[in-house]
């Protein structure tokens, strides 16, 4: 209906109101969605009659009958407020019975609108996933729900660390129980159109399809399956490979339940899966070669007279943040010893090929006896050159025990924690110079490193997340140390603390050395 045709009707709806004995005064409201919405529903014509509505309406005025009409995206309320011709309830019904026709369409777009914006959000909500396991059950109880199954089943392939092929699968609607004694389904001829991404099998009572019951052992049904009548299948096929991914399989006990809208909806769940779980392989590969490429790089610390030393990386649990993080122990030809905790500003196969470079660098400068000051200035000028835009952040220390001190140099790391025998944690070093690949200069400070002294080098992944600011991580860690000094072994119990601050979901790359001054062996 055109905004003209519209005031067309807004005006006969006022004429039948003043038509007849009597003299009504008839106006026009425009009503809100809301509004519209609440009084109108589907509908294009409505009597509107309760009382305290009408006062909200049109307050301060006597209202001897209403109308609220639609038409041409607006809505309005036509009243009168003397003697009216025309009852409202009558012209509303002629006015329905007019637009019936185009209140069933109106009805039918609004409800086709409803389905296509629920399958929209949820390939939303499928392709912004990473995570392989969640992907599969959302979209295994997404076409569930859409098909009206009694039971849904995702079966998925995934390789393993040999390159191997097996197979997964999730359920939906029914508890994993009920499928947890039967094998995997074969290839059989119901089910090789799926699993060979030949298309979608849409039965109205697969038990009568000429293909069913076949095949050895069971020739059909094993015991004990539960009852499937109606029944769909739906191939899962990458967009970018061509490969079959998996297929979504779905049952009732009714026949006929299925119908081409339930078709088009799970080939559409099937569509939107494919694409993210396209997206999750990728990703996941690209951050298992991170993380196995930082791993390869670390080194094993060696042991080191006087000193105990622990050290860990972890790869980040979640997201994407793999492969910048570093730590190295380095037994000096001068008898010291070097400690490096870094970080490369970046994330991925990238971070972890500059992380090796730099690594390697630092390890043949420190091996030259330079200072540390000396051994980040050099670093820092073949980083700018070498990595373009990229820095690294870099703490460097070393430990003489001929002498029991510790010289160090930060380039832009988060400082190291000192705790002295008899004193509480000390945060040292901190914003002493620029990251690597930045900074020129890398002042270094000496303090004293006796006997009883420990020493704690850590990345931002340990004590930073999107839940939590840095300042509050590092407060927990100063909190959480003195259980660790005081446990008989520290490695388990900086697996425990580490846990605890992370829960197990640090979306960061950790890195962490610890160094206690056993004070043995002469030093």
């Amino acid at each position: 209906m055109t905004a003209p045709e519209f005031d067309e009707l807004l005006d006969a709806v006022r004429r039948a109101f003043g038509s007849g004995a009597g003299a009504a005064a008839t106006g026009v409201r425009p009503l809100g969605p809301a509004e519209a919405r609440a009084v109108l529903g589907d509908r294009f014509a409505a009597a509107v009659t309760d009382p305290a509505l009408l006062a909200e309406l049109v307050p301060g005025q006597e209202v001897t009958g209403a109308l609220a009409v639609a038409g041409g995206g607006r809505h309005a309320l036509v009243y009168a407020t003397g003697t009216a011709g025309g009852t409202p309830a009558a012209i509303a019904a002629g006015i329905e019975a007019a637009t019936a026709h185009l209140a069933d369409t109106v009805r039918g777009l609004r409800s086709e609108a409803a389905v296509l914006d629920a399958l929209h959000s949820t390939g939303r909500q499928l392709t912004a996933q990473l995570d392989i396991d969640r992907i599969v059950q959302d979209a295994t109880d997404a076409a569930t729900k859409a098909t009206g199954a009694e039971f849904g089943a995702f079966f998925y392939n995934l390789i393993d660390e040999f390159g191997e092929s097996y197979t997964l699968y999730t359920l939906s609607g029914v508890p994993r129980e009920a499928f947890a004694g039967f094998p995997m389904p074969r290839n059989t001829a119901v089910f090789a159109p799926t699993f060979d991404g030949d298309g979608t099998v849409r039965s109205p009572d697969i038990t009568r399809d000429p293909r069913f019951g076949k095949n050895a052992p069971h020739h059909g049904m094993p015991e004990g399956h539960l009852p499937v009548c109606s029944y769909l299948a739906v191939p899962v096929i990458s967009p970018t490979t061509e490969e079959v991914l998996g297929g979504f399989f779905f049952g009732h006990s009714r026949p006929d339940r299925f119908t081409a809208r339930h078709e088009y909806l799970a080939e559409s769940i099937a569509g939107y899966s494919a694409i993210a779980l396209d997206n999750a392989r990728l990703y996941e590969r690209e951050r298992t070669l991170a993380s196995e490429l930082s791993r390869s790089m670390l080194p094993v610390a060696p042991p080191t007279p006087g000193l105990d030393v622990v050290t860990r990386y972890l790869p980040a649990a979640t997201g994407s943040k793999v492969g910048g993080d570093w730590f190295d122990v380095i037994a000096l030809p001068s008898g010291a010893t070097a400690f490096v905790i870094g970080d490369v500003v970046g994330h991925g196969v990238t971070a972890a090929t500059v992380m090796g470079q730099v690594r390697t660098a630092i390890r043949c400068y420190a091996l030259l006896g330079l200072p540390p000051s000396e051994v980040l200035r050099d670093v820092s000028a073949l980083t700018g050159g070498l990595f373009g835009e990229s820095f690294v952040t870099c703490f460097y220390a070393v430990h003489r025990p001929d002498e029991g001190t510790l010289t160090y140099a930060n380039a832009g790391h988060l400082p190291a924690i000192l705790i002295r025998p008899d004193a509480g944690p000390e945060q040292i070093g901190e914003a002493l110079a620029q990251p690597l690949g930045v900074g020129a200069e890398f002042p270094q400070r000496t303090t004293a490193f006796p006997r009883g002294a420990d020493l704690v080098l850590y990345t931002d992944g340990l004590v930073e997340s999107r839940t939590r600011d840095l300042t509050l991580g590092v407060e927990w860690l100063l909190a959480g140390i003195p259980a660790v000094l005081a446990a008989a072994d520290p490695g388990p119990a900086w697996d425990k603390l580490i846990d605890e601050l992370t829960h197990g979901r640090h979306d960061d790359d950790i890195a962490l050395i610890h160094v206690r001054h056993r004070g043995e062996d002469g030093a």
